[in-house]
């Protein structure tokens, strides 16, 4: 018996009969998602149709109740209105992208990212936002160099107020390595390192960012070598070269209560 417009039957391994919904929009095959009966499979074939070639829904317009997944009514909405077919939720504007994470939660991003985030989904959990890079789950915020460990106003902030824009020019880095905080004094910059161990202990203040991610490395290396058994996440200083590093490692100073620190 044949079945309805836009509606394909298949057999799982267990033998349940289930029907995939899918439309086709200039020359562009789009699958719908799979429906336990062949009525709904071809009401979202219907709505599919609707929203492609008619101005009747927009983004907003979703409900619960509609038969096609949020996720694919934002797709066929993009397609309709800017031309482009992206697998994920993502909606163009003029000079950046939204990104749906739900109908709730709305990011932003430049252009620059479109490629990436067209072929990378964007999972949230425990209010934490990854993609999965190659089989690990990677921050979205790692694309700006901000560290899982980093928090939200000390180590970064968003510029305008708004923690959905991850526009390039919406993040500012505060600080860029692990035990390292900035802080003015008398006008200028001071960079103070600090390890935890049963209890925060400062480094030591210095001039430069680099100068305390460099101590910081130091002084974590020292209570390792007293035998204290715990993981300090070594700062990667990409800035300079081994020779420099190595110059300001054995010169930089640490305070003298790690240095005369007993387990």
């Amino acid at each position: 018996m044949p079945t309805l417009p836009g509606v394909l039957k298949a057999v799982k391994k267990n033998g349940d009969v289930y029907y995939r919904a899918s439309v086709t929009y200039k020359n562009k095959h789009i699958s719908l998602g799979s429906y336990s009966s062949e009525h709904d499979a071809n009401q979202a074939y219907i709505v599919a149709g609707e929203i492609l070639h008619s101005s009747r829904y927009e983004i907003d317009d979703y409900a619960n109740e509609h038969i096609l997944d949020f996720n694919k009514w934002v797709i066929l909405i993009n397609l309709r209105d800017n031309g482009m077919y992206f697998k994920n939720p993502i909606y163009l504007k003029s000079r950046y992208f939204i990104y749906y994470i739900n109908k709730k939660i709305l990011l932003k991003f430049d252009i620059d990212d479109l490629f990436y985030y067209a072929h990378h989904k964007i999972m949230k959990r425990g209010g934490h936002l990854f993609v999965s890079d190659y089989g690990m789950q990677v921050t979205i915020l790692s694309r700006y160099g901000i560290k899982n460990y980093a928090v939200p106003g000390r180590d970064y902030r968003f510029a305008n107020g708004d923690n959905t824009d991850y526009r390039y020019g919406n993040i500012e880095i505060i600080n860029r390595y692990h035990g390292v905080t900035k802080s003015i004094r008398k006008g200028l910059p001071v960079y103070t390192a600090k390890l935890h161990i049963n209890g925060d202990y400062i480094i030591g203040r210095y001039a430069t960012d680099i100068e305390a991610a460099i101590a910081y490395n130091k002084a974590a290396r020292l209570i390792k070598e007293k035998g204290i058994n715990k993981d300090f996440p070594e700062n990667y200083i990409g800035e300079i070269d081994e020779i420099e590093y190595a110059r300001i490692y054995h010169g930089i100073r640490i305070s003298k209560k790690l240095r005369n620190y007993t387990i």
